[in-house]
Protein backbone atom coordinates (compact mmCIF):
# COMPACT_ATOMS: atom_id res chain seq x y z
CA UNK A 1 0.00 0.00 0.00
CA UNK A 2 2.17 2.88 -1.30
CA UNK A 3 -0.54 5.31 -0.29
CA UNK A 4 0.51 8.52 1.49
CA UNK A 5 -0.31 8.61 5.18
CA UNK A 6 -2.62 11.44 6.14
CA UNK A 7 -3.33 12.27 9.75
CA UNK A 8 -7.04 11.62 9.97
CA UNK A 9 -9.64 13.26 12.16
CA UNK A 10 -11.18 10.10 13.60
CA UNK A 11 -14.07 12.08 15.03
CA UNK A 12 -15.09 12.61 11.39
CA UNK A 13 -14.00 9.43 9.63
CA UNK A 14 -13.04 5.88 10.49
CA UNK A 15 -9.51 4.56 10.36
CA UNK A 16 -8.59 1.85 7.88
CA UNK A 17 -10.35 -1.46 8.22
CA UNK A 18 -8.37 -3.90 10.35
CA UNK A 19 -8.57 -6.27 7.34
CA UNK A 20 -6.47 -4.01 5.10
CA UNK A 21 -3.01 -5.47 4.95
CA UNK A 22 0.34 -3.75 4.72
CA UNK A 23 2.94 -6.20 3.42
CA UNK A 24 0.65 -8.95 4.67
CA UNK A 25 0.01 -7.53 8.15
CA UNK A 26 -3.60 -6.89 9.06
CA UNK A 27 -4.30 -4.27 11.78
CA UNK A 28 -1.21 -2.21 10.82
CA UNK A 29 -2.96 0.49 8.76
CA UNK A 30 -5.61 0.98 11.40
CA UNK A 31 -2.94 1.21 14.11
CA UNK A 32 -1.07 3.87 12.10
CA UNK A 33 -4.24 5.92 11.65
CA UNK A 34 -5.09 5.74 15.36
CA UNK A 35 -1.52 6.49 16.40
CA UNK A 36 -1.19 9.60 14.27
CA UNK A 37 -4.66 10.85 15.20
CA UNK A 38 -3.90 10.37 18.89
CA UNK A 39 -0.73 12.44 18.61
CA UNK A 40 -2.68 15.14 16.75
CA UNK A 41 -5.53 15.07 19.28
CA UNK A 42 -8.02 13.97 16.61
CA UNK A 43 -8.56 10.36 17.73
CA UNK A 44 -12.24 10.77 18.56
CA UNK A 45 -13.33 7.64 20.40
CA UNK A 46 -10.54 5.47 18.97
CA UNK A 47 -7.60 4.30 21.07
CA UNK A 48 -4.03 3.62 19.99
CA UNK A 49 -2.18 0.84 21.82
CA UNK A 50 -5.45 -0.98 22.48
CA UNK A 51 -5.72 -4.78 22.73
CA UNK A 52 -6.18 -5.06 18.94
CA UNK A 53 -3.01 -3.04 18.22
CA UNK A 54 -1.18 -5.12 20.80
CA UNK A 55 -1.99 -8.30 18.89
CA UNK A 56 0.17 -6.94 16.06
CA UNK A 57 2.87 -5.66 18.42
CA UNK A 58 3.04 -9.01 20.23
CA UNK A 59 3.16 -11.00 16.99
CA UNK A 60 6.08 -8.89 15.78
CA UNK A 61 7.79 -8.52 19.17
CA UNK A 62 7.76 -4.72 19.05
CA UNK A 63 6.49 -2.08 21.43
CA UNK A 64 3.83 0.54 20.93
CA UNK A 65 6.52 3.21 21.36
CA UNK A 66 8.66 1.71 18.59
CA UNK A 67 5.64 1.53 16.30
CA UNK A 68 4.65 5.09 17.21
CA UNK A 69 8.09 6.44 16.29
CA UNK A 70 7.88 4.83 12.86
CA UNK A 71 4.23 5.77 12.30
CA UNK A 72 4.95 9.41 13.12
CA UNK A 73 7.80 9.65 10.61
CA UNK A 74 6.50 7.51 7.75
CA UNK A 75 5.38 9.22 4.55
CA UNK A 76 3.38 6.25 3.24
CA UNK A 77 1.98 2.94 4.45
CA UNK A 78 4.62 0.99 2.48
CA UNK A 79 7.27 2.41 4.83
CA UNK A 80 5.35 0.88 7.72
CA UNK A 81 5.34 -2.52 6.00
CA UNK A 82 9.05 -2.36 5.22
CA UNK A 83 9.76 -1.46 8.84
CA UNK A 84 7.54 -4.25 10.19
CA UNK A 85 9.30 -6.79 8.00
CA UNK A 86 12.74 -5.62 9.18
CA UNK A 87 12.14 -5.17 12.91
CA UNK A 88 11.06 -7.27 15.85
CA UNK A 89 10.69 -10.99 15.53
CA UNK A 90 11.47 -12.26 12.02
CA UNK A 91 8.39 -13.73 10.36
CA UNK A 92 8.07 -15.52 7.04
CA UNK A 93 5.45 -14.44 4.49
CA UNK A 94 3.57 -17.68 5.27
CA UNK A 95 3.58 -16.92 9.02
CA UNK A 96 2.38 -13.37 8.40
CA UNK A 97 -0.38 -14.55 6.11
CA UNK A 98 -1.52 -17.28 8.51
CA UNK A 99 -1.49 -14.85 11.46
CA UNK A 100 -3.47 -12.22 9.53
CA UNK A 101 -5.98 -14.85 8.39
CA UNK A 102 -6.38 -16.02 12.00
CA UNK A 103 -6.87 -12.44 13.20
CA UNK A 104 -9.59 -11.86 10.61
CA UNK A 105 -11.49 -14.90 11.87
CA UNK A 106 -11.07 -14.34 15.61
CA UNK A 107 -14.22 -14.11 17.68
CA UNK A 108 -14.21 -12.95 21.30
CA UNK A 109 -17.31 -15.10 21.69
CA UNK A 110 -14.91 -17.99 22.30
CA UNK A 111 -13.21 -16.15 25.18
CA UNK A 112 -15.18 -16.58 28.44
CA UNK A 113 -13.91 -13.21 29.75
CA UNK A 114 -15.06 -11.30 26.65
CA UNK A 115 -18.05 -13.37 25.54
CA UNK A 116 -20.83 -11.31 27.17
CA UNK A 117 -19.36 -7.95 26.19
CA UNK A 118 -18.87 -9.07 22.58
CA UNK A 119 -22.35 -10.60 22.29
CA UNK A 120 -23.99 -7.46 23.72
CA UNK A 121 -22.12 -5.21 21.29
CA UNK A 122 -23.01 -7.40 18.33
CA UNK A 123 -26.69 -7.48 19.23
CA UNK A 124 -26.74 -3.73 19.87
CA UNK A 125 -25.95 -3.13 16.19
CA UNK A 126 -27.92 -6.04 14.77
CA UNK A 127 -25.18 -8.63 14.25
CA UNK A 128 -25.37 -12.30 15.18
CA UNK A 129 -22.51 -12.92 17.63
CA UNK A 130 -22.36 -16.58 16.58
CA UNK A 131 -21.30 -15.66 13.03
CA UNK A 132 -19.53 -12.35 13.64
CA UNK A 133 -15.77 -11.89 13.91
CA UNK A 134 -14.11 -9.08 15.82
CA UNK A 135 -13.21 -7.43 12.51
CA UNK A 136 -16.86 -7.70 11.36
CA UNK A 137 -17.94 -5.90 14.53
CA UNK A 138 -15.30 -3.17 14.19
CA UNK A 139 -16.21 -2.50 10.56
CA UNK A 140 -19.94 -2.40 11.30
CA UNK A 141 -19.37 -0.08 14.24
CA UNK A 142 -17.22 2.20 12.04
CA UNK A 143 -19.97 2.35 9.40
CA UNK A 144 -22.66 3.15 11.96
CA UNK A 145 -20.50 5.79 13.64
CA UNK A 146 -20.15 7.64 10.35
CA UNK A 147 -23.69 7.37 9.04
CA UNK A 148 -23.74 4.04 7.25
CA UNK A 149 -25.54 0.76 7.73
CA UNK A 150 -24.09 -2.01 9.91
CA UNK A 151 -24.18 -4.77 7.27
Amino acid sequence: MKKPILTLDLARQAPHSPRERIDGFCIAGRAVDKCRATTAGTQGEYHFNCPLDNMLFTFKGITAEEFKTVAQGAKDYKEIGVWLLAHGKARTPAEISAWSDDMEAISPLKNPEKRTYFAQNCRKIGLDPETTSMFDLLEADDRISFGGEPV
